[in-house]
């Protein structure tokens, strides 16, 4: 029997030139993958990705939830846009968020993170993320156990560059954090996305040996400096600085080995209409698409339009912006028609990671994740219970299928419906297909996981929160804590 064939997933093509030895990286081919096709050969998993997707000012939960449980639950009218990749759907309704303040949208952001915010003032209507976005820590996981991590460790993309005029501190107007002084604020213009992901590997004199002795120079006076600075410059300055190193491994990498897009046109200005979002966000989805593709990051996250953000979509005919639209009771039916257009540019992400294929034989939506969501359940109240979570993926067979789980059952009429799990299950969920070795997701022990409560002085039974976890509802308990 003659032995297969197995090569390293560093391997790379040498070629010798003019001036020395090139060499060009390899896709990921099935010589690199064991004999099942389901990891790589020296034993590694294989790559999975994570896409966050924020839809600012909630949605219409009696429009939004699904009537059945399980796996052959009915879309409801604002999940409908998503009918296209109905196979690869998760909804995960009737969580609480367990945030220790409550203060209008920005309770509902640490539906991202798992932590309370941080300097707190809620009057004011200010606060700062209290510890990294799980989009962070994935990103970190990946770039310290993997042999070959991506070039870029994360991406942030927005797609609305209205914000909110009212609120104050960072919270609210960055989806990924790395801790409460770190916002990875999104970056709104498509050509600035595509010269952070492509810029290094477009054809170029080659000044590499220039800039790279001008990072060094730059860290060694950055290093100098950082001992004379307090706990939070030297926490910019530490950001500063890991900033500098992967701008370093940039220059130093092998091209990629698919081809990089062409450099868009839109620059996505900020408008009185925002009348190219639709245009805006599918540029933006190719450009994280082909990055994702392309293996050059493998977790990104996309603010479609801010929490309690000031956009109206124009594209749809309204006038108002959909916040003001969320607060006004006559105006119920415009919320709903603005949830269904944002919901169709989420389902535009999905299809094309669906329709885009790994090299072996994977789409994107097998082997990566959309985790999708909001800074509140429903506008109209600043509620953040119930507040739901949309998940479009099956992350490399860790979560797989179709399912509606309800943590709650609804009771009542649509003002009495409560809600008893917790949102960080969702993102401990996640966080377990990356790692399985964690045991905890932001600031809540094991315990308060286990459907217990949080930042509440009348915490839920735990009868009532469900003995079993979200983990073993969404993929059995061989996946469970």
């Amino acid at each position: 029997m003659s032995r297969r064939f197995v090569l390293s997933r560093r391997a790379v093509l040498r070629g010798a030139t003019g001036a020395g030895v090139a060499c060009v990286g390899l896709p990921l081919l099935e010589a690199m993958l064991n004999s099942n096709g389901d990891a790589l050969a020296g034993g590694g998993a294989l790559p999975k990705q994570l896409l966050v997707y924020f839809i600012g000012n909630g949605f219409r939960l009696d429009r939004f939830e699904p009537a059945q449980t399980g796996a052959d639950f009915t879309l409801s009218e604002e999940l409908a846009p998503l009918a296209p990749v109905e196979s690869h759907l998760k909804v995960v309704t009737g969580l609480q968020n367990w945030c220790a303040y409550q203060f209008t949208h920005h309770e509902g952001m640490t539906a991202f993170n798992g932590y309370t915010c941080a300097e707190a003032v809620p009057n004011a209507l200010y606060s700062k993320a209290g510890g990294p976005t799980l989009d962070q820590v994935v990103a970190d996981h990946i770039a310290a156990t993997e042999a070959t991590p991506p070039i870029i460790k994360s991406i942030q993309a927005g797609i609305s560059p209205k914000v909110s005029i009212m609120d104050s501190g960072t919270t609210m107007f960055a989806l990924s954090h790395r801790g409460p002084n770190e916002n990875l604020d999104p970056v709104f213009n498509p050509q600035v996305i595509w010269q952070l992901l492509f810029g290094e590997f477009v054809d170029k004199p080659d000044d590499s040996e220039l800039r790279l002795a001008v990072i060094d120079s730059v860290r060694q006076d950055a290093n100098k400096l950082r001992g004379r600075l307090g706990t939070v410059d030297q926490q910019r300055i530490d950001a500063h600085l890991q900033g500098l190193s992967e701008l370093e491994m940039k220059i130093n990498a092998m091209p990629p080995s698919c081809m990089a897009p062409s450099q868009p046109s839109e620059t996505n200005p900020e408008g009185p209409s925002n009348g190219a979002l639709t245009n805006v966000n599918n540029i933006m989805a190719d450009l994280l698409v082909k990055a994702l593709e392309c293996d050059i990051t493998r977790v990104a996250s996309v603010m479609f339009i801010g929490g309690a953000a000031e956009t109206t979509y124009t594209e749809i005919s309204q006038s108002t912006n959909h916040h003001s639209n969320t607060h006004n009771s006559n105006a119920q039916q415009a919320v709903h028609s603005g949830v269904v257009y944002s919901m169709e540019r989420l389902r535009d992400l999905a299809v094309k990671m669906r329709d885009t294929l790994d090299p072996t034989g994977r789409s994107l939506l097998d082997s990566g994740l959309i985790l999708a969501g909001s800074d509140c359940s429903e506008g109209l109240t600043h509620s953040v219970a119930r507040q739901p979570y949309i998940l479009i993926g099956n992350l490399g067979n860790t979560l797989t299928g179709k399912v509606h789980h309800q943590a709650t059952p609804r009771t009542g009429t649509p003002n009495q419906w409560a809600a008893t799990g917790n949102t960080s299950d969702v993102l401990y969920t996640v966080l377990k297909a990356f790692n399985p070795a964690a045991t905890s997701v932001g600031d809540l022990t094991p315990q308060q996981l286990q459907g217990g409560w949080y930042g509440t002085s009348n915490p839920p039974s735990q009868a009532a929160a469900g003995s079993s976890t979200l983990i073993d509802a969404l993929t059995g308990p061989e996946f469970g804590a």
